[in-house]
């Protein structure tokens, strides 16, 4: 068990730098497979089972916390950033409604009144009718390439 306990820890911790960059927390447990109170309950379990005879250095335990930490504040940081990008994206589409705007079509560029945003897995795009009055629908907002 003493060994188990050890090289699960050593897989812990390949597991969180691997983690590190990690867009959820999800995927962060989807990586280690185990939630970080699971993580630290592993460094509880390395430490009843060490050997006495070696114990593990101060520091080497302090920074597995650190580390564990760091990894759990980042999930919670990306979580928060990935929430504030989308109502970025909600503000700046709903902004768009009534005014003209330009869309590159081929060598042409296409000029229309934003009548409409829809939402198509959480990303937003624009309807705009033309001067014609043909409707075009499904217009991702990065496409626009002026804003009247």
């Amino acid at each position: 068990m003493q060994t188990a306990a050890v090289s699960t820890i050593d897989n812990s911790e390949q597991a969180a730098q691997r983690t590190a960059t990690a867009s959820t927390a999800d995927q962060a447990s989807n990586a280690f497979g185990l939630s970080f109170e699971s993580l630290l309950k592993i460094i509880l379990t390395q430490l009843t089972y060490q050997d006495p005879l070696k114990p593990m250095d101060n520091f080497e335990f302090v920074s597995q916390l650190a580390q564990f930490s760091q990894i759990q504040q980042g999930q919670t940081m990306n979580d928060r950033l990935e929430q504030l990008v989308s109502a970025q994206a909600t503000s700046q589409a709903t902004d768009l409604l009534g005014n003209r705007v330009d869309v590159p079509a081929g060598a042409a560029t296409i000029s229309g009144k934003v009548v409409a945003i829809s939402f198509q897995n959480g990303a937003p795009s624009v309807t705009i009718q033309t001067d014609d009055q043909r409707t075009i629908s499904n217009i991702a907002i990065n496409s626009i390439t002026q804003v009247r």
